[in-house]
Formats: structure tokens, sequence, C-alpha cells
């Protein structure tokens, strides 16, 4: 049931996971029925809402001492045997398991915290929830370190060992009555909004906002913070690198490293290769403190750089490093001597930490990818550390519409499937572009935000003289402009770098530049004629591109320049965070979409504003 389950909901379950039900469920099962708790009610793989995170088990009933509904999250381990990980209290190491793994108690508290923010049953007045983890094949001699961690009612850990106290535990939690009404109240609670990224970072710059991070994103904070310290004391350099799809929470771990580190007054920089995101960064994170904005800095900042200048250089968005810095204002006495800007950036701190998605390199000369950056850590001596995420934020927390994505334009060998829906995501074909504007202009500032955006097939004018537009994107009758191409507004149109952000974007047609690194609640997308479907599989057309780059083949290979385009789609397509909208231009490409999306359309997940909490 278990495994129908997990393909109906689009992530599948592998032979890893299903053995893991067969040997920790029935032991969870006998527990409760020898606690003479057998009417309990479990929430088996629930999924954390807006993500694509399950947590094993949320045991829910009936409080013995007061009657009211009473919830546990249990985290079930099959480790026999586990270790602090370089005297690390949150990450831990775990027999036969390569790299570091969460401490279980940390990482069932983190579910807590999560479930409280994101669930309306745990507002104002609720009874806090509880966690546990369970190590049910270990003895304590084996797991000694990770019993040492101080534990709170959301991280008590619980051993084979320790068996007594964990059924005396759960009838301390719960009575022996029926939990289906306990149970029915957690499931069809209502859900919070999620947070955008830029609300978070200007509170997670100023003040701890306790964004929880979850599983391998907190992993990966964790091993960066512990990289800090070893760095520190041991006056060696060390290397992290995170790999995540659009929406796994890179850019989220940035900024909670980098607030952490501002506030413990270390040196740290964070750096990316694109300016709409560094100046919105400056812009929301910043405000108010030049000292906040000069934390944000563009990869091509380092020419100069002293080495190991600072101690943690965060750069997010990685896949946009780029071959060298040099550009047409590069002074001619600093192109001779110019390195690859790799070799800048690992230069500059004792912990370079590199964020990036292999899927989101759009533009020529762009080589930021896993195997480029350990090799040149390897080439240094450095240790180097690499953390995947798996999980998804963005898209209703759907890893089945990002893995559509990917087989719909054929980037991790693939095929495509039919998306027949799955109850977090909301995926649309129109019939034309007037009908993707009216509906997302209906969704703009009542239920969210919304943009346009476009494959960049059309040309790109500059103003008129009166101040105004060109409106360059044509679809029949229906024109718009692009994003206003320069930094400063253009009437009421903001500049580029504030086009996702700024309610005023809504309206003018996004590219691919001005929408990589930002999220909007409701994205259309037009896939213009450089991808089209011939013979039911996606083709592109470099020659329908007007992006300079590709006109040399050159500089740019067909291969180069297929892989770019479709790149290009992937971002455009993974920038929602309740629903795609789409609009292919080229008819045949319109009726292998529809026949690719066939949904029944349910009710749309209810949300309660942050006020009610």
């Amino acid at each position: 049931m278990l495994t129908e389950h997990s393909r109906f909901n689009g992530h599948g379950a592998g032979p890893a996971e299903k053995r893991s039900w067969a040997k920790s469920l029935p032991v969870l099962a006998q527990d409760l029925i020898d606690a003479g708790l057998g009417q309990v009610e479990v929430l088996v793989e629930y999924q954390l809402p807006l993500t694509s995170r399950r947590v094993d088990a949320v045991l829910a009933g009936v409080d013995p001492r007061t009657g009211d509904d009473s919830y546990l999250v249990v985290e079930l381990k099959q480790w026999s045997y586990a270790t602090a990980y370089e005297d690390s209290d949150t990450l831990v190491a775990v027999e036969h398991v390569p790299g570091p793994r969460l401490h279980p108690g940390v990482q069932v508290e983190d579910y807590c915290h999560y479930l409280t923010d994101f669930l309306g049953i745990f507002g104002r007045g609720a009874k806090p929830l509880r966690g546990a983890a369970y190590l049910h094949n270990a003895v304590d001699r084996d797991v000694a370190d990770l019993l040492d961690r101080p534990a709170t009612e959301q991280s008590r850990i619980f051993t084979k060992q320790r068996r007594g106290q964990w059924l005396d535990h759960l009838r301390s939690r719960f009575a022996p009555d029926s939990g289906a009404g306990a149970g029915d109240r957690f499931l069809t609670s209502t859900v919070r909004p999620s947070r955008h990224l830029l609300a978070y970072a200007a509170a997670e710059l100023k003040e701890r906002s306790h964004f929880t991070l979850l599983d391998e994103q907190r992993v990966a904070y964790e091993l960066v913070m512990h990289a800090v310290e070893r760095a520190r004391t041991g006056n060696h350099k060390r290397a992290v690198v995170v790999a995540g799809g659009p929406g796994s929470g890179k850019s989220v771990i940035a900024l909670s490293v980098l607030g952490e580190l501002a506030r413990r007054n270390r040196t740290v920089l964070h750096a990316t290769g694109s300016r709409s995101f560094t100046q919105t960064l400056r812009r929301y994170a910043g405000r108010g403190s030049t000292r906040l904005q000069s934390l944000f800095k563009y990869f091509n900042s380092f020419m100069s750089a002293e080495p190991n200048d600072v101690e943690v250089l965060i750069c997010d968005e990685a896949h946009r490093i780029r071959e060298t810095s040099v550009n047409r204002f590069t002074p001619k006495d600093r192109r001779t001597a110019a390195r690859s800007q790799i070799e800048e950036l690992f230069a500059a701190a004792r912990v370079p930490v590199f964020l990036l998605d292999e899927h989101q390199v759009v533009k020529p000369g762009e080589l930021g990818n896993i195997e480029v950056i350990s090799a040149y850590a390897e080439k240094l001596g450095l240790e180097v550390e690499v953390v995947s995420l798996h999980d998804q934020f963005r898209c209703g927390g759907s890893e089945a519409y990002e893995q559509w994505v990917l087989d719909l334009l054929g980037l991790d060998g693939g095929e495509p499937s039919v998306w027949t829906g799955d109850g977090r995501f909301d995926v649309r074909v129109v019939d034309s572009p007037n009908e993707l504007e009216t509906y997302l202009a209906e969704r703009q500032g009542a239920e969210g935000t919304a943009r346009m955006s476009a494959g960049y097939c059309w040309s790109w004018s500059d103003p008129r003289p009166d101040g105004t537009l060109v409106p360059d994107v044509t679809v029949g009758g229906w024109a718009r402009p692009w994003n206003v191409r320069s930094e400063r507004s253009v009437g009421d149109a903001p500049g580029s770098a504030f086009w996702a952000t700024d309610p005023n974007g809504f309206g003018q047609v996004g590219c691919v530049y001005t929408a990589q690194g930002f999220e909007y609640d409701w994205s259309g997308v037009i896939i213009g004629p450089d991808l089209v479907a011939r013979d039911g599989k996606l083709v592109t057309r470099r020659g329908e591109s007007k992006d300079t780059a590709f006109r040399s083949r050159k500089a740019v290979s067909d291969e180069e320049a297929d892989r770019l385009i479709r790149n290009t789609y992937k971002v455009l397509l993974t920038r929602g965070l309740r629903g795609t909208v789409i609009y292919a231009t080229d008819p045949e490409t319109r009726d292998h979409l529809r026949r690719l999306v066939r949904v029944e359309r349910a009710p749309e997940t209810r949300y309660e504003p942050d006020g009610d909490r």
C-alpha cells in the first residue's frame, strides 16, 4: 500500500525505502500494541506541507491527562552503530553509510518546528508538538555520542535497550482511546503560506528568523559551520559544495549561514554571478544598512583579493561561475594577469562554499558544476564535502512536477510523461497569451505574486524617446514589452534587477536572466519558436533565438546551444510556488503539451494569513 501511495504521489519508492518500511513499521506497531495503544492513529510517511520531505510517522491520539488531541512525531532509525562526526554535536557518522548524517534528535526537532510553523492546529494556545527518534536496533553503548546531546521534548532519543522507557513515554502521551478524530483534524488542518525568500532574507540578517532547515539542508548548514571552526583551529582550507534543483533550499542555506556568521562577527561574504539577484538582495536584505549591503558581491569582485581575505565566501548560484572575471571594462594590465574565476573564488576564502544546480547553466561560458569544482579542490589538495539536496520547497513541494519538467525537456534521460496532477501544484496549458495573462492577473495581488516570462525569441528594443517601453513580445494581436533592460526604472516599470519582486513588474515579460534565482506564486511561461514539438519530441531551433551568443557555431556548438535552450525553459518552468501556466506559440507544440497535461481540477489548498496564528 505504501508503495502504491508513493507511486501515486509521483516520488516512487526505492528498494532501500521498502526495506526500511518492512523492518521499522512492524516494530512501531508492536510497541503501540504492547503499550496498550492499539487505537492510536499512525500517519505513515506523512508529507510535510509545501515540501517533498516525508516524516516516518506521526502518532495521533488523546492526551491521557486532559483529553485534548495529542501528537508525537517519530523518526525511525535502523542504525546499529553511530558516533559524532568530527566532534560535532549536530552531525553523526553512521556505520556503512557514506558521509555525515544529521543527528536524529535534531532531525525530529526540526520536523516539529516546521509543522508548528505551517499547520493551523498549532496556533496560539495549542499544546506544543512533541517528537522522538527511535533507534530500535541500537544499544546505548553503540550510540553513546548521540545520547550525550541534551534532549528536549521535541528531540528525545530511545534505543532498543530503552524500550521500556519508550513504552512508558508513549503511555504518557496517549490514552488507550481512538485517535481517528485527532488524525483527521491533523490531516485537514489549514496550511499557512510559505515564506518568500526575500522576506526571510531581511529577517535572517537583522535578527534570527528561525527559518527551519530540514534534513540535507540542515546537514549542509552544519557542515559549513563545522568547516569554519575546523579551518580556524587547524589553519587549513576546506570547501563545501551544495547541489540541488530549483526550490531545494540552496539560497535559504546560503542566507542562514551568512546571517549566523555575520552575527558572530566573522568575515563572510555572499557572491553571485547574477546582477538581478545580488542587487535585489542588497535592496531587500540590506535595506537601511550599508554594512549589510556590502556583504553582497559578484563573482568577479575577487580578481585582486588577497589569499584567504575572508573566512567564508558563499558562492550562491555557482552554476553561473564563468571561465574568467575579465570583461570589456577590465583594464589591460589586469587582463594579462587574470586567473580563472574559480581560482579567484577558491583563493579568496578559507572556506569557499558553492551552491549550484547543474541544470541552470543558461549562458555560454558558464561552467559551475560539481565535477569542475571538486577537480579544482583536488588539484589544491583541499578537502571538499558535497551535499545533495533532494527535497523540493518550491512548486508546492512537488518533486513529481520537477521531474516532469526534466523529462519533458529531455534533461535527465527520462521520457516525457503525462501530468495528471499530484494535489500539490497546479499545471495548465492555455490557448493564447491573453488567456495566460488574464489567469495570472486574477491572482496577482490578492492571491500572491504572478509573473510572465518567455524564451528569448523576440527582439529587445530600447525605450522610446517618450520613456515608454516597446511591446516587442508579440503573438498575433497580443503584445507586451520585455522587462526593463537597464537598472533604472522606465515609467512605472521597475529596473531589471527588481522585475521579479516589484509589483509593477507584472505586465512586462521577464527573460531567464531576470527570473533566475527568484520565485513567485504563479508563473506564466511563453515557449517561443526556439523549442517546438516535432514527431512527439521537443527539439530546439537555435536560429529562432535572439541571443547574440548563439550566432557563431564556432563559439557555441549546436549541442551546447540545445542544452542551453532546454536549461533556459527548465529555469522558467520552475519559478512558481503554487502553479505554472504554459503557452506555446507553435500550434503543434501546444497540442503536444495538451496531451501531456491532463488534470482533473481539485479544490485548492486552503491558506490562512499569518495574522491568524
